[in-house]
């Protein structure tokens, strides 16, 4: 099988409040608009055509059994950049919730989350070198 596309679907009321969000602070483009759904599409790299994230208003008949309003719990959506800092201060400087401030974790991330307006936690990260010996732990003979 080969697959074209895979992305979450995130059903929320707030769905042109998250596109917002991710056009002004991640750069997306909108593919596809209607009242009830947007789909997403990041800026392509010439090669593939980004990632992709939709969003679905709960009232619309076509919305499929199951997928209740996304309340804020159980996912995190990771956005690896190439400067996290960067992306921090550019984020904060335009008034986006800071929920994590900006780190180095000893795994070898340096990251920060913020959340956009259907809850869901978006943590940005830079892969960085991890602290010497940190993974030592985790390796098996």
């Amino acid at each position: 099988m080969y697959v074209r596309d895979l992305y979450p679907l995130i059903t929320t009321p707030a769905h042109f409040e998250a596109r917002d969000f991710y056009v002004t602070h991640f750069g997306f483009e909108v593919a596809f608009q209607a009242s009830w759904f947007v789909y997403l599409v990041g800026q392509p790299d010439g090669e593939s055509r980004g990632a992709t994230l939709a969003f679905m208003h709960p009232d619309h008949p076509s919305n499929p059994p199951g997928p209740e309003s996304f309340d804020g719990r159980g996912m995190i959506l990771t956005v690896e950049v190439a400067d996290a800092a960067a992306a921090f201060e550019r984020l904060f400087a335009a008034g986006a919730p800071i929920v994590h401030p900006l780190t180095d974790e000893a795994w070898g991330q340096r990251r920060f989350m913020t959340q956009d307006p259907a809850g869901v936690l978006v943590d940005v990260v830079q892969q960085i070198d991890p602290q010497a010996g940190f993974w030592d732990q985790y390796m098996t003979e």
